[in-house]
Order: C-alpha cells, then sequence, then structure tokens
C-alpha cells in the first residue's frame, strides 16, 4: 500500500447516527446524565463498573443479572449498588423484556449480552438506543484532557500486544495501562482519579459490535479467523464487528500485510481526514511499513527518511529474552505493538526498552521446563484453531497436546499445515474424536493417544503420554484449539495443571 492518507471517508469523531443519542450532549462525564433512566444489562465486573458510574451522576439506574444466587462478590456490589439508589434485579426474568413498571431511556449491555437476546433485541425494535460499556467508558472521559486511547483487537494475540503496548508507552515515561478486555474495566481507568498519559485497549469483537463513537489515536486488528460465529451469526458480521476498531481512527492504522483481510478493513473505514494505513510484516518492510530486517526490527513508517532508510526498534533477542526461539506470530504482535506507540510519538529507544522488559502473560506459549532435552511450553491460551496454528509453526518436531470445546469451528486446514511437524499427538476433551479424525485423514502416520479421562487430573496422564513420545530436541506443546470449560474452570487453570504434571515428573537436578 502507497504512503498515503486514508482521505475517501474522512469524518471526525462524531456518532455515527442521532438514534445512538438517548439525550443531546452526553460525550463527557459532567454532561447533564441527571435524570436518564438507565437500565444496565449484565453484572460482572465491567457491567457494575457502568451502573457505579451511572448512578454516581444520578441517572436513574435498572441493573439486571440473569444469576438469582449471586457470589459473596456479588452480593457486595449489590449492596454498592443499593447506597447509590439503583434499583438491582436479579434472577432470569428480569433479562427477558424490558421492565414493563420504568421507563428506559438507553440500554448499557455487557458484552457477553448477544445481540439477538430478548431484552436487547426489544430495546432495538422500540428505538430504545443500546450502548455497550467501551461506548459507555469514551463517553465518561474527561471534557478536556482526557487520556487518549491506543486500540487492539484480532482473532488471537490481543492481549499480548496490549500489555506489550502498555510496556513500551510505560518505558517512555508514561502513565498508561493495559485495558478492556484484558481485564481492568475501561470506565475504571477512565475514571481514575489520578488520570493516565494514555491507555491502551484491549477490545473484542462483542465489544466492538456495541460501540458508536470511540476515536482512538490509533488502532489496529492484528488478524482474523472464523470465531464466535455464534455470537455474531456469521462470518461477515464477526468481520465487520473487528473492522470497526478502525473507525475514527486519528493517526495511523496498523494492519497485517500476511493477513490481506485486515488492509481490506482498513480501506473500508471512517477514518478522520489524514489518518494513515501502515502495514506490518514479518518480511522486510515497504515504505510505511514496519518489519524485520535481518533480525532488527525496522521502522520504515514514522520517520521522515522513510522512503530511503528505517529507524530499528530492537532485535528479535531483545524479544527472546531466555528462551531459545522466539515465535512468529510474537515478533508479529511485537511490531503491532510497536506500531502504535510510534503513532503516538514514542521514541524508538524506548519501544526497544519496552520490548526488552516485557514478558509475556501466563498461559501464552510459556516455558514450563526443558527435561531429559524435552523442551514443555504452554499455550493454553490458543483456544481455537487460529491461535494454535500460530504456536505449532513456531516449533518442529512437536507432540501436540490438544483437544477441549471446539465450539463448531473446523480444524482440518490446522491439521494439514501441521503434519510435517507433529511427532507424537495426545488428545483430551469433549471434542477430541474431531481431532482425532482430522489426523487420521491428513497425518495416518502420525501416533496419537486418546486419553478418554475428563477428570481434571487426566493432565497427568497427558503429560505422562506425551512424554513417551518425545524425542530429545522436541518440543511438548499444549496448544489446544480449542476451549477449557468441558474440564477445567478456565484456560488458565489448564495450563497450571500442566505446568504441574510437568514438574512433577521433573528431575532433581533439572533446570527448569
Amino acid at each position: 500500500m502507497s504512503d498515503r492518507p486514508l482521505d475517501d471517508a474522512a469524518r471526525g469523531d462524531a456518532p455515527r447516527a442521532d438514534a445512538y443519542e438517548p439525550r443531546p450532549g452526553l460525550t463527557h462525564r459532567d454532561a447533564d446524565w441527571a435524570g436518564l433512566n438507565v437500565l444496565v444489562a449484565g453484572l460482572g465486573v465491567s457491567g457494575f463498573a457502568a451502573a457505579v458510574a451511572l448512578a454516581e451522576r444520578d441517572a436513574h439506574v435498572i441493573a439486571v443479572d440473569a444469576s438469582d444466587e449471586p457470589s459473596a462478590e456479588a452480593t457486595d456490589r449489590d449492596r454498592v449498588l443499593a447506597i447509590l439508589e439503583a434499583d438491582v434485579r436479579r434472577g432470569a426474568a428480569h433479562t427477558l423484556a424490558l421492565p414493563d413498571d420504568r421507563p428506559v431511556d438507553l440500554v448499557v449491555t455487557s458484552p457477553g449480552w448477544r445481540p439477538d437476546q430478548p431484552l436487547l433485541a426489544e430495546a432495538a425494535a422500540r428505538g430504545i438506543p443500546v450502548w455497550g460499556e467501551v461506548e459507555l467508558a469514551w463517553r465518561m472521559r474527561a471534557e478536556t484532557g482526557a487520556a487518549p486511547w491506543l486500540t487492539v483487537t484480532g482473532t488471537n494475540g490481543k492481549t499480548t500486544t496490549v500489555t506489550m503496548l502498555a510496556s513500551i508507552l510505560q518505558a517512555s515515561g508514561l502513565r498508561a495501562a493495559a485495558v478492556g478486555n484484558v481485564g481492568t474495566p475501561i470506565i475504571e481507568a477512565v475514571l481514575d482519579p489520578a488520570g493516565f498519559d494514555v491507555l491502551a485497549v484491549e477490545l473484542s469483537s462483542f465489544q466492538l459490535h456495541w460501540s458508536r463513537s470511540i476515536s482512538p489515536v490509533a488502532s489496529v486488528c492484528l488478524n482474523v479467523a472464523p470465531d464466535h460465529l455464534d455470537w455474531h451469526g456469521s462470518e461477515l458480521e464477526y468481520h465487520r464487528a473487528k473492522g470497526k476498531v478502525y473507525d475514527n481512527t486519528q493517526v495511523a492504522c496498523l494492519y497485517n500485510v500476511e493477513d490481506p483481510t485486515t488492509e481490506l478493513m482498513v480501506m473500508e473505514a471512517d477514518v478522520v481526514e489524514g489518518c494513515r494505513a501502515v502495514g506490518f510484516t514479518l518480511g522486510v518492510p515497504a515504505v510505511s511499513m514496519l518489519g524485520v530486517v535481518d533480525e532488527v526490527l525496522a521502522d520504515r513508517a514514522f520517520i521522515a527518511q522513510r522512503h530511503d532508510s528505517a529507524a530499528e526498534l530492537g532485535t528479535l533477542a531483545d524479544l527472546r529474552g531466555d528462551a531459545p526461539s522466539v515465535a512468529p506470530h510474537y515478533v508479529a504482535n511485537a511490531l503491532a505493538a510497536a506500531g502504535l506507540a510510534r503513532a503516538f510519538g514514542v521514541g524508538p529507544l524506548a519501544v526497544r526498552e519496552g520490548l526488552r522488559a516485557y514478558r509475556p502473560e501466563k498461559h501464552r506459549i510459556a516455558e514450563v521446563a526443558t527435561i531429559s532435552g524435552v523442551r514443555y511450553v504452554d499455550d493454553s491460551k490458543a483456544t481455537n484453531a487460529h491461535a494454535a496454528a500460530a504456536s505449532l509453526r513456531a516449533f518442529d518436531p512437536v507432540v501436540w497436546i490438544a483437544g477441549g470445546l471446539l465450539k463448531g469451528a473446523d480444524v482440518d486446514d490446522l491439521v494439514r499445515e501441521a503434519a510435517p511437524r507433529l511427532r507424537g499427538v495426545v488428545l483430551l476433551g469433549r471434542d477430541r474424536a474431531q481431532i482425532a479424525d482430522a489426523l487420521a485423514r491428513h497425518a495416518p502416520d502420525v501416533p496419537v493417544v486418546d486419553v478418554a479421562s475428563t477428570d481434571t487430573d487426566a493432565m497427568t496422564e497427558v503429560v505422562a503420554a506425551a512424554t513417551a513420545l518425545a524425542q530429545p530436541g522436541d518440543v511438548v506443546l499444549l496448544a489446544p484449539a480449542a476451549a477449557s470449560m468441558d474440564m477445567f474452570a478456565n484456560y488458565g487453570a489448564r495450563g497450571d495443571a500442566f505446568a504441574k504434571a510437568v514438574r512433577a515428573q521433573q528431575g532433581p537436578t533439572e533446570g527448569a
């Protein structure tokens, strides 16, 4: 793509349509929220934060949640809302329709609620605006001096990229935080009394679906592969939701050169006049791109001499840390994070220091141990086929541990691509038969061990089977390509069980 502005759809940062405005002027925290009748749908962490923010500004809040047996923590939240005079209504019946005893001017929904959920569908049919909690957070920013946002989405790699970005921003001396889908509700960061210089914001497709007026300084969609189709209804709608990350971007829209869909999303986005398209690639970067040249991370986008030179942002060795290698998708995430930081004006030295200081989150290609020449790697976060494929590309040969809840996803392409790398496969979880069938078609000579137990202690059997298949120099890789809830509380619990089983077989003289 040429080094030119995306000037065919300049619009600024105004909301998309009056239909989303329950009252004129609700664009900052000190606007006239008083007396607004708001229904908050869902009382998880983000829903609670939204309800508190609205109630503190004298909105009339009704908060509904399907759970009628809240945890101790949820009960404490209910008490806080009661003090703020919010009306908390628990039980599934309250989530099936709008209340008939109170008016509703606005619905603020938690990201897990699907658009076809009865209450949300009724609101849409009646012309009542529906905002996501991220949209509300954007409108709760200070009228002047609010922290700018740098936004990240993608099927995989969001959390790594946004936390890496926060590390870079902090290395440059800025007060910054990683927020959003990564864990901390954005509205809490927006209303933090100490304030931030900039926020690194992770956005899921669910959150983007309900967003309207967000205007980030820079944005990126890391990659796109089929996921959450049960929520969005189709692959097209999923793509549309992801593409909204680019809407209203002010300075730079970053896209993945190796994933042309992301570039198309940029070309179709409505952006602020003068916003640039900037690519990132694992190859040598062209003008207006970031890439890799002889193991150096190179910037040919955010320097004045980009037509004939590049700025060094770090090296692959800076990313490896103590690990013997660095996965290609990890490098891509680093380039995306660096590009967002550079768009915000962070210098090359701070980018390098932030990348050097960064340590990956748990369960994301985490080195657990090396035992008798076999490396054990935990990538329990690889909960779909796209993430597992990226993980498998980083190692060869591999004893692959896979299985769980596939959520209707197809694994044939994943298995076909991985087959030449596989020393063996150990399968666990409810949908393991689907992976076994794909292996029989595309890797018939690869030994497969099927672990039928669904008890959480089954991971001990799984690791023992993988160890028996492995040879010195191999990697035993937990990259399940599936969700974990059939056997574990979450992917973190699954990764912890893997690490525990690995360390249990570790000899007293062998290093981790």
